[in-house]
């Protein structure tokens, strides 16, 4: 989503980005990379979590398809409760970077799920892809966590 230029009080040109009232957490965990792996990822309105979920990835994953498994969770479930402006929000910078076509998906592994991630975004009015740190994103590690516990 690009950035709307507009006139401010003095009349002269000022940047103003769109406040999304939607937000998409998401994670991924591999434990042996390539290893065990789940996803997780929940969704935000204002800043009220309305809906969670995970997913068991596999026995020999690696933390980054896991990574993009739970971006595709996150972003079927957000279409299935038709959400059309989204901000997602994730700590894998190597996603995040992909999605927003900074860095090319060169890695054959993984890119079928990027292509899929590529596919659902096209369904949104407005998508925007964010990365945050770690701490800010507590809940959907603990919900990739508890798809391998379980």
């Amino acid at each position: 989503m690009l950035p709307k230029i507009c006139k401010n009080k003095d009349n002269k040109n000022a940047t103003v980005f769109p406040t999304l009232d939607y937000i998409l957490r998401f994670d991924g965990c591999s434990k042996g990379n390539p290893g065990l792996a789940g996803c997780g990822a929940a969704i935000y309105h204002d800043n009220d979590e309305i809906w969670s979920g995970y997913m068991y990835v596999g026995d020999n994953s690696t933390n980054n398809h896991a990574e993009y498994a739970g971006l595709i969770l996150g972003l079927q479930q957000a279409l299935e409760m038709n959400i059309v402006s989204l901000a997602v929000e994730g700590d894998s910078q190597l996603v995040i970077n992909q999605m927003n076509k900074i860095y090319n998906c060169k890695s054959p592994n993984l890119f079928e799920l990027y292509e899929k991630a590529n596919e659902l975004t096209k369904k949104f009015k407005i998508i925007t892809f964010n990365h945050i740190y770690r701490k800010q994103n507590k809940r959907a590690d603990q919900l990739s966590n508890i798809a391998i516990d379980k």
